[in-house]
């Protein structure tokens, strides 16, 4: 597979914002690719949680009732497009017919209320992120920023994608690529 081959196959893996990238929006930033294709890409940061907006909030806007059972969940910032839009990323054991999208074989992304009301009862994914807001690129757009050094990639896993530890999942995305965040630093940016 080409440079170029691969850069169009990202969903399902981690996108890390490198130091000096430009954009302050995702200053050490992870992000969870969900789709990635010719007409463009969607991903959810996964480490940054949503200002004041925790899961009860979110629930009581949305008049779902939250059950002694529920399956709380910090409520992140998925990135600076459709802020009032939300997306649950979650494990592929819950699934709604029709609205639920298998990324790879372990998460799914649902965008429809019926995961907040199964979370809210206890009757929810096994693991999950709330995200209001995602992070989208035009044709073309990540490849060019991917050629500029402004992310790197990586596999994804559970514990970097649904930790609730938001302040160590770059430092983590960077050591599956045997970088550390010091030597970043230390080269201006690029490894």
């Amino acid at each position: 597979m080409d440079e170029e081959d691969h850069a169009r196959h990202l969903s399902g893996r981690l996108l890390i914002a490198m130091p000096g990238m430009g954009d302050p929006r995702f200053d050490r930033t992870v992000i969870y690719m969900c789709s990635h294709s010719d007409e463009g890409a969607m991903g959810l940061v996964v480490n940054r949680r949503a200002r004041g907006v925790s899961f009860r909030d979110l629930m009581s806007q949305l008049e779902i009732d939250v059950g002694p059972e529920a399956q709380e969940s910090e409520v992140r910032y998925g990135g600076p497009v459709e802020m009032g839009r939300g997306f649950v990323l979650h494990s592929s054991d819950f699934h709604v017919e029709d609205s639920t999208m298998r990324v790879d074989d372990g998460v799914s992304l649902t965008a429809t209320l019926d995961v907040l009301r199964a979370m809210a009862a206890g009757e929810g994914p096994r693991r999950a992120l709330i995200a209001l807001g995602y992070s989208g690129w035009a044709p073309n757009q990540l490849e060019a920023e991917l050629r500029r050094n402004g992310w790197l990639t990586c596999a994804a896993d559970e514990e970097i994608l649904f930790s609730e530890d938001d302040e160590t999942k770059w430092a983590q995305a960077l050591a599956k690529l045997g970088v550390s965040p010091s030597t970043l630093s230390a080269t201006g940016g690029t490894a």
